[in-house]
């Protein structure tokens, strides 16, 4: 069935960067974060640049809420086998920044960093990660707490509050019936499906202004584009790993035939076991 609403990624580049919307993305952080959260500002950096190719494989939003905090919001469609680093080296670059030169490091601002990717990052087997830092005692496996000061002065409870937070939605792994307001979530961001009775904070705004149908007739056949795009990104992905597999299957029976000769193996038997010709074994 074709969807209704508009992909997560095509409105984070059309319609979220709009105050008006504010409520989706609110919706999603509030679900994620567990906690209310405002964003009051829309801010710049290095990843709004798009290439040709980002066009279509990534998008990228900065949003400020109303405590102050920055969250990075990061769609990615292609495989990226240093995503991880790549988290961190985001993360970094923002908390450098947006701190002004002279400033003390109590003005370091909180980082979330909120990674949608279509695509299979690492190995697990959950659909939402979350990652902090903590410092844990190697003799006692205590964790180091922050002074009543530090609480007072910072308005945290632990020392992970200061740091970066990590999340990463894996949705294309999601294959189930939704359950809970983030799982409302996840299936949308897979999908692009919205559930009649989902009632997740944001999804009812979503409903409103994410409809395809909202969209004139040049924004619709830009939309489409995207997705055709994201289709060829797809099928590419897929024929690299079937290649990839064959080319693996291939040099591991040349192997085979390579070790079978070498301990004297007749031609014939060789070819039955690997189903190489007698010539190509007897070029090995």
């Amino acid at each position: 069935m074709e969807s209704k609403y508009i992909r997560f990624d095509w409105a984070m580049k059309r319609l979220l960067r709009n105050k008006a919307n504010f409520q989706v993305l609110e919706g999603l952080l509030t679900t994620l974060l567990n906690e209310e959260i405002k964003i009051v500002n829309l801010l710049e950096s290095e990843s709004n640049q798009e290439e040709e190719f980002d066009k279509y494989n990534r998008v990228d939003m900065l949003a400020e809420n109303s405590k102050g905090e920055l969250v990075l919001i990061e769609v990615q469609n292609n495989n990226e086998y240093a995503y991880f680093q790549r988290m961190l080296f985001g993360t970094s670059k923002l908390v450098t920044e947006y701190i002004n030169r002279g400033e003390g490091y109590d003005k370091v601002r909180k980082v979330y960093s909120v990674n949608i990717v279509y695509f299979s990052l690492g190995h697990g087997k959950d659909i939402v990660y979350h990652g902090k830092t903590e410092f844990r005692g190697i003799h006692n496996n205590d964790i180091l707490e922050l002074t009543p000061f530090q609480k007072q002065t910072f308005k945290v409870d632990v020392v992970s509050q200061l740091y970066p937070e990590y999340y990463i939605l894996k949705v294309n792994d999601f294959n189930s019936v939704a359950k809970t307001p983030l799982e409302e979530w996840i299936a949308y961001l897979n999908t692009g499906q919205i559930d009649d009775n989902a009632k997740a904070p944001g999804l009812d705004v979503a409903r409103e202004k994410l409809k395809i149908d909202n969209m004139n007739k040049d924004e619709k056949n830009a939309y489409y584009r995207h997705l055709d795009n994201i289709v060829i990104l797809r099928d590419n992905i897929n024929t690299e790993r079937a290649e990839g597999r064959a080319e693996g299957r291939e040099e591991g029976i040349i192997e085979v035939a390579r070790n079978l000769k070498s301990m004297g193996m007749p031609t014939d038997a060789i070819s039955k076991a690997t189903g190489l010709s007698g010539k190509e074994i007897e070029n090995l």
